[in-house]
Formats: C-alpha cells, sequence, structure tokens
C-alpha cells in the first residue's frame, strides 16, 4: 500500500437547486476549500498538489476555483470520471501521498449544473456511453433520458431475475429522504411515506421521482496528509486514515454477461470492494456506516449486493429487515444520499468522504451512527461513474 494517507480537513457547501443561489464555481470551492483548511488547521501554502473535479466546464476551472485559496504555484490537475469525478480526485490526492510524492494534498470538487435531466455537451462525437446504451437497449426497451433509463431498467431486470418488488425499491427512497431531515448541508429535508415515494411521478420501471437524486450545485474538499505531517501538526486526534482504496474500470463482464445489473457497474463495484476488504483486512461485517452512490434506489439495492451485505438476489430482505437504517446492522446513507442531500457530479465524492470522517469523528451530530466514532469504527465510501468507474474507500479513526 505504500505509505499512510490520513484524512485531517474535510469541507462542503450545502447543495442547491441549480440557480436557487447567487454563487459561481469559485465561491463554491472557496467555501467547501477554507472549510477543509480551516478543520485542518493547515495554510493553504502547505499543501503541495491539488486535485480538482468536475463534469461540466472548461478546461482550467481546477486552477480558477482553486486560486480562491491561494496562488503558490503548486501542480493542480483537473479530474473529470463522470459521477465517480470527486472520488477520483481524492483517490489521485491519495496516491500522490502514498507513493511519497508530497506530504499534503487537496482533492476538490464542484459542479453549476443545469435544471432537468443530464444532457451532451457535444453533438459532434461519439457519446462515452453510448456502447452501455446500445447494449441495455438489447436487453430492456429504450427510453430517455439515459441515466434514468439504464438505472431503471437494472431495477427491472432485478425484479424479473429474483422477485425484488417496487416497494423494495421505495423504501430506499422513504429512508434516505428520512435521513436527510437532519442533514444541513442536504438540499432536500423533507421526509415521504412509501405511498408517497410510489405514487410520485413515474420516470422508468420501478423509479419514481423521489427514488432519483437531482441536479445540483455545491462543493466539497478534504485535505489529506503523511503520517509524519500528521505527527508534526499534532493532528492524531481527528485524523481518520484511508486503510483501503481502490479504483476498478469497466471489466469484460461489463458487456458479456448481457445483464444491465453489470452494465450500471456491479462487477466494478464487487471486484473493487474485495480489493478495498483485503487491504484493510476487514469484511462487510467489520463496516459500520456506509455512504454509496444511491443516483437511483435501484442502484443503492444492487450494491448492497455488491458490497457484499447479502447474497446476490437479498437486497430486497434486507430492505424489509431495516438493515440498512438505523438499529439495523449498517446505517447506509446517513446523509441522506445522493437522493436527497443532492448530487452535484464533481462534489458528490468528497462529499461522502466529508459524511464519513464526522461519523469516525462523531462529529455527525443527529445523524451519528452508533459505534462509528470508536477505535474499531470502520466506514466506508463507494461512488461510480458510468462509462465507467468505481472508487470505494475504507477508513478508521486514527487515533481514540
Amino acid at each position: 500500500m505504500g505509505n499512510r494517507v490520513f484524512v485531517v480537513g474535510v469541507g462542503m457547501t450545502k447543495f442547491e437547486k441549480p440557480g436557487a443561489r447567487e454563487w459561481d464555481y469559485p465561491d463554491m470551492a472557496r467555501e467547501s476549500g477554507t472549510k477543509a483548511l480551516q478543520d485542518a488547521g493547515v495554510d493553504y501554502a502547505e499543501v503541495q498538489q491539488a486535485y480538482v473535479g468536475y463534469v461540466y466546464g472548461e478546461s482550467t476551472s481546477g486552477q480558477r476555483a482553486v486560486y480562491e485559496l491561494g496562488l503558490t504555484g503548486i501542480p493542480i490537475v483537473n479530474v473529470n470520471n463522470n459521477c465517480s469525478t470527486g472520488s477520483t480526485a481524492l483517490y489521485l490526492a491519495a496516491q500522490a501521498i502514498r507513493g511519497g510524492l508530497a506530504d499534503c494534498t487537496l482533492a476538490l470538487g464542484f459542479e453549476k449544473m443545469q435544471k432537468g435531466s443530464l444532457g451532451s455537451t457535444y453533438d459532434d462525437r461519439e457519446q462515452p456511453m453510448m456502447r452501455h446504451l446500445l447494449a441495455t437497449a438489447e436487453l430492456q426497451e429504450f427510453a430517455m433520458p439515459p441515466a434514468p433509463y439504464m438505472f431503471g431498467a437494472a431495477g427491472k431486470e432485478h425484479m424479473e431475475r429474483y422477485g425484488t418488488t417496487a416497494e423494495q425499491f421505495a423504501k430506499i427512497g422513504v429512508k434516505n429522504h428520512r435521513h436527510s431531515q437532519h442533514n444541513p448541508y442536504a438540499q432536500f429535508q423533507d421526509e415521504y411515506t412509501l405511498d408517497e415515494v410510489l405514487g410520485s411521478k413515474q420516470i422508468y420501471g420501478p423509479l419514481t421521482k423521489l427514488q432519483c437524486s437531482p441536479t445540483s450545485d455545491g462543493s466539497g474538499a478534504v485535505v489529506l496528509a503523511s503520517e509524519d505531517f500528521v505527527e508534526r501538526h499534532g493532528l492524531a486526534d481527528q485524523a481518520v486514515e484511508i486503510v483501503g482504496q481502490a479504483m476498478v474500470t469497466d471489466l469484460p463482464s461489463t458487456f458479456e454477461d448481457r445483464s444491465v445489473i453489470s452494465l450500471v457497474g456491479a462487477d466494478m463495484t464487487r471486484t473493487a470492494a474485495r480489493s478495498v476488504y483485503d487491504q484493510a483486512g476487514i469484511g462487510p461485517d467489520d463496516v459500520d456506516v456506509i455512504e454509496l452512490h444511491d443516483c437511483f434506489s435501484t442502484n443503492e439495492l444492487i450494491t448492497y449486493e455488491a458490497l457484499g451485505l447479502c447474497a446476490e438476489g437479498e437486497g430486497g430482505k434486507l430492505v424489509d429487515a431495516g438493515e440498512t437504517t438505523y438499529g439495523g446492522r449498517w446505517v447506509v446513507n446517513p446523509s441522506g444520499g445522493l437522493i436527497s442531500k443532492g448530487h452535484p457530479l464533481g462534489a458528490t465524492g468528497l462529499a461522502q468522504c466529508s459524511e464519513l470522517t464526522w461519523q469516525l469523528r462523531g462529529a455527525a451530530d443527529a445523524r451519528q451512527v452508533a459505534g462509528a466514532a470508536t477505535a474499531s469504527g470502520v466506514a466506508l465510501q463507494h461512488n461510480i461513474g458510468l462509462g465507467g468507474a468505481v472508487v470505494i474507500t475504507a477508513y478508521r479513526p486514527a487515533q481514540r
């Protein structure tokens, strides 16, 4: 694994509906980055490299964003990896420390999005998701827009194959909206009944509007440090160690399985999870709290199985048993997840890291998960971007 890597500072903005707030991406970056640096007690001058993620924006927007924190001449790398952009920036920032190339790095992500469903920016060239879309259309009736179509189609396949019900998917929407009530950073903070989730606008397959993540504006930032940096600055009490991390892109099985569940990343997740569990010396039963990529409720359920929380096809039973909320075996998406916290693509992975850091520090207030803020506490992060990449990270408190 190389050198040890620690999260020493986190910060994020409140996630907002696009256009709801008068701000631009430099404002977002200044807010999240300043919060993360202040949380770490680190001056920007001590940051040696920065990795800045966004999906919708012009080249070198990363520089323009981070210049709000200072002008020190450090390498700044612009990162774009679809919905896994934020965690890809985190992965690269951690890699620099793990490889001994830096003692302190910054991962920052932001997004200023358009209202409504996501569309393409360039229509004069091959769309990166076209191969996935065509493969999905061979298996389930085609519809637009692409993202809810693909994840809705994966849900339909799960229902056909395992008998999973629309109510089981909807219960995930109920859970995540309920969790977000206690998150001041969440775009939505409203609770809904199961009937309200099921009765909201039909999108595709089992998906209704209240089971889909919205477009969002916002930013997140994380300061990472080496073990030596943590010791020199006396940060052990607040530091959270990255004890396992893996990034996996599409595998042959993505297309060879002739399964929409594979096309939306289940095998990438399964492969990355195995690697992270091996690195950290843990299994799913050791984990207390999970932030996973619930862009749609169907993907949360599919991801339960890919992470090994239950056997394949058993995700619906896990939902019915209440095992993924407070009082259950794991608390999944205590932040409200993408469905309710919001999903500014470049910031999502860093917001997940922020939530888990607060959980392991015991600083999550009304969202606090029992057992997370102990010496044996373990947190797991899962972030996926189709086309495709999965980043999974495991965290433990550095010192208690």
